[in-house]
């Protein structure tokens, strides 16, 4: 039995998390060493004031990380580490499954602690209008003017007059499309592009029409085409490594797209949601083309999940077609989230966070690619997601139901379809969703079953 024990003073909520976070900060610093045995549930819980149940789950908890483990009769041991000791990781999780699909950030305990931080100095200055307004003209001024110090680290030199702050990349991207495309016109996109485009473009009655891409993304002569067949209104974009290839256009690429649609009168709705997480990246869109671009950023890919809080750029002719949709589908953002969002612009945390995702997807990046070795994929290292294409003979359905079977879940190409001109199998997968010890065994699974034989998944009915 080890003599070393929990500070119960030091036990914050949720305490389960708390406790289980001493305790592996003790292994990591060596105060608890390999193969101590750890007291039985009841002991601790009566030791900490804490119930048995709160102990069992942080002992769940350092389970799941690999730090102990459990002897039916002998009790609970340090596991032993063959790795360096990292920061404790809050998952998505999807049962036993490792959640590969949904696009993350990488995030850790520090996130949450800084959310926390925020809500408990917001709650000792919160301004009366955040509270008790219904009229964005008196709540917004100030966030607008963080908004424009945020967009200058995005490339961008822009009026507050021109900027929406909104909940998030799918409010701005939903304002920015019904304000550029009427129901019944034509928008043009990638042909492997946002995989909520098509049913929005649906929802909102506008056709879309995806284009051929290659490795910068959008061919300006396949746009040029389309638009010399039919009526187009508006072009879709996400130049910079978003997309679901993890391409980043070049500044040459991104001219011609602008030559183009300036010869057909074009909108041009540019998704830029990572923002400046994406280092030595050539201006935006909306910098070559200012006067028809709706440029669309966010802070829930780059800095927090829950900062539900994003910046909508409309150029002077759509300005108050923007504002009027804002007001009829969202009236205004959440006020307590700006404020949150606008005090980290201002501050610097906000600017610190992207910096700590940068290194820390470095991390993740380093793991993908000693895992697949010299198999091919699509990235690009700043981004939150590789891009698999499948080998001959392999097909989505089936190799992602295999993956899934295995325990771990991947999102299947056609998600991010919007033509079947130049469709080849692939798969999404996202590098922040889980811990880098999931990661690393989810990628194994993955690698495993493309290197075997493929065979007919049969599933239980």
């Amino acid at each position: 039995m080890t003599l070393w024990r929990p500070d119960p003073s030091l036990l914050t909520r949720p305490a389960y998390l708390s406790l289980a976070e001493q305790i592996a900060l003790a292994i990591g610093d060596g105060r608890l060493k390999n193969g101590a045995r750890l007291p039985p549930h009841r002991h601790m819980a009566d030791d900490l004031g804490l119930s048995v149940q709160t102990v069992s789950r942080a002992y769940e908890e350092l389970g799941r990380r690999g730090l102990i483990s459990g002897e039916i009769g002998r009790g609970t041991f340090v596991q032993s580490q063959k790795r360096e000791a990292e920061p404790p990781y809050l998952p998505e999780r999807l049962g036993e499954v490792i959640d590969l699909t949904i696009l993350k950030p990488v995030c850790e305990t520090l996130h949450l602690e800084k959310m926390k931080r925020a809500l408990a100095d917001l709650a000792q200055d919160l301004p009366p209008s955040a509270a008790l307004s219904f009229r964005p003209n008196v709540v917004f001024p100030r966030h607008k003017s963080a908004a424009v110090e945020w967009l200058r680290n995005c490339g961008l030199s822009v009026s507050p007059l021109n900027v929406s702050v909104t909940n998030g990349a799918t409010a701005g991207m939903t304002v920015a499309l019904m304000s550029a495309a009427p129901p019944g016109s034509t928008v043009v996109t990638e042909a492997i592009g946002h995989h909520t485009l098509v049913p929005l473009a649906s929802y909102l009655g506008v056709k879309l029409r995806g284009a051929t891409v290659d490795t910068e993304g959008l061919v300006p002569d396949a746009l040029d085409r389309i638009c010399r067949e039919t009526p187009v209104r508006a072009v879709f974009i996400q130049p910079s490594v978003i997309n679901p290839m993890a391409s980043l256009m070049s500044e040459a690429r991104r001219a011609e797209l602008v030559k183009v649609a300036r010869r057909h009168d074009l909108a041009i709705i540019e998704s830029d949601v990572l923002g400046p997480l994406v280092e030595h990246r050539p201006p935006p869109i909306a910098a070559l083309a200012p006067e028809r671009t709706l440029y669309v950023t966010s802070f829930t890919k780059t800095v927090l999940p829950g900062l539900r809080i994003g910046y909508l750029v409309a150029p002077d002719r759509y300005v108050s077609a923007v504002a009027n949709r804002h007001l009829v589908t969202n009236w205004m953002a959440a006020p307590l989230l700006a404020e949150i969002a606008t005090q980290w612009v201002l501050d610097g945390t906000a600017a610190e966070m992207v910096q700590w995702q940068r290194r820390a997807l470095a991390g993740r990046h380093a793991i993908a690619a000693e895992t697949f070795g010299d198999i091919d994929y699509l990235t690009h290292e700043n981004s939150l997601h590789v891009w698999l294409p499948l080998p001959e003979g392999r097909t989505e359905e089936g190799f992602v139901s295999q993956s899934r079977l295995q325990g771990v879940a991947i999102a299947p190409g056609m998600s991010f379809r919007t033509s079947d001109s130049q469709w080849k199998p692939a798969v999404r997968i996202s590098l922040g969703s889980t811990t880098r010890e999931e990661l690393r065994a989810g990628l194994a699974i993955i690698v495993k079953l493309l290197l075997s034989d493929p065979e007919v998944v049969l599933l239980a009915i």
